[in-house]
């Protein structure tokens, strides 16, 4: 059986967070700025005022966020959206990773903590949620 990256994270949880924000999950969601820039996001999620990019690894987060960091600024030169900062996150399912493109200054950050699921599951919804309703 061949499975998805996307299907790495139970997309259950990002569901409820699309349902309580009011907000779609694009599943898949392929990107186009240029011949060279161009992709699939595993995750998106358009919310009002803000953009969450998730990109799901088997394995290696450092290569995903790398891969993260791509997309976040293709997503930049992509979207008419105004709003100043970009979001995304790297896992595993089990682990997690956010960054922060912010767009005026071009700038990638990545956080330096680390979360796991199920101990951490708190403080990733917690993200989650504050990403997309602040």
């Amino acid at each position: 059986m061949i499975m998805s990256r996307a299907r790495i994270l139970d997309p259950s949880i990002l569901k409820t967070i699309c349902k309580f924000i009011q907000a779609p999950l694009k599943i898949e969601y392929p990107v186009r700025v240029n011949n060279w820039l161009k992709g699939t996001f595993d995750y998106f999620i358009p919310a009002q005022q803000k953009l969450l990019v998730i990109e799901a690894k088997n394995a290696d987060l450092a290569r995903g966020f790398t891969q993260l960091a791509v997309e976040l600024i293709a997503l930049d030169q992509w979207t008419d959206s105004k709003v100043p900062m970009l979001y995304g996150t790297v896992t595993t399912g089990d682990t997690w990773k956010f960054g922060i493109f912010e767009r005026q200054e071009k700038i990638v950050h990545k956080d330096m903590n680390t979360y796991a699921v199920p101990s951490d599951l708190e403080l990733v919804l917690s993200a989650l949620f504050g990403i997309s309703l602040s």
